[in-house]
This record gives structure tokens, sequence and C-alpha cells, in this order.
């Protein structure tokens, strides 16, 4: 903890302190004199608690993205966005026991190739903290048919 998270709640403080005090005269509670040694107690508490709240939201609304259901058009023509609809191809095994071929007629030609029984399309950089590398989706074969999909960063 660096010297500048005590700073950040003590900015919080402020706006809690005020709100707290005119919370305290809006239910009538204490008189002007001891209303603000009343409004301390809610400005120690809540301060570090608004502080961790807003790392929270923070990290949740970075690492959350939406998630669509498989369109054939869309993943040809929004690259950069496949990770959306990643999830509904490895939920839904629409892809398992289908051939190389209809694997490639479904998803297109845009692969590459990591030996014969393995294929990777590229899905684009799917949003979360530190994430600098794009994610593949990796498609094994045995025997000609689909056995499993997964997901990865590179």
């Amino acid at each position: 903890m660096g010297p500048e998270v005590p700073i950040i709640i003590l900015i919080l403080a402020v706006p809690i302190y005020f709100f707290s005090k005119w919370i305290l005269k809006k239910l009538n509670i204490g008189n002007e004199k001891n209303r603000k040694y009343f409004a301390v107690l809610p400005t120690i508490v809540l301060s570090p608690l608004v502080y961790v709240a807003a790392i929270v939201i923070w990290i949740v609304s970075m690492t959350y993205y939406p998630s669509k259901d498989f369109d054939k058009q869309e993943w040809k023509s929004n690259i950069e966005e496949r990770y959306q609809m990643s999830e509904d191809i490895i939920d839904s095994e629409i892809l398992i026991g289908k051939s190389k071929q209809e694997v490639i007629e479904l998803l297109g030609t845009e692969y590459w190739s990591n030996g014969e029984d393995n294929i990777s399309y590229y899905l684009g950089f799917v949003p979360g903290i530190a994430n600098i590398d794009p994610d593949v989706l990796d498609i094994y074969f045995e025997n000609g048919r689909v056995i499993k999909i997964s997901q990865h960063g590179t």
C-alpha cells in the first residue's frame, strides 16, 4: 500500500463527511454543535469502503465482455470481436464431430495449422486487466473429426 492510498481515502473522506452531516441533519439527529462529531464515525467507516468499491467496480468493468451466440456472418466480418462468440462455440459444442473441411466452411480459411490434428483461429483481444495478447480458438481433431475446442491467450 503506497502513500497514495491514504491520500485518496482522505480525499474521499471530505465529501463523505459533509454528506454524513447532511443526512444527520435530515434525520434530525443531534444538534448543530454535536452533529459534526457524529458525522466522523460514518466518514471513518465509509471512506475505505467507497475506495474499495470503486476499485472493485473498475476491475469488473475492465474484465467484462459480452457473450454472443455464434453467427457465421459476424464471425467472418468482425474478426477483432470473435472472442464474444467463442464461449458459445465451446459450450454448444457445435464443432464436435465435424470434419476439418466442415469447420473451415463454417469458420473460414483464416486459420493457422499447429500440426495435422490442431488448427487455431484468431479471436481478437479479450478485454481484461493487462491483457496485451490476443486470444485464439484451438480446435483439436482425432481421426479427422473435432474432439475438443479450447480458448487461450497467445
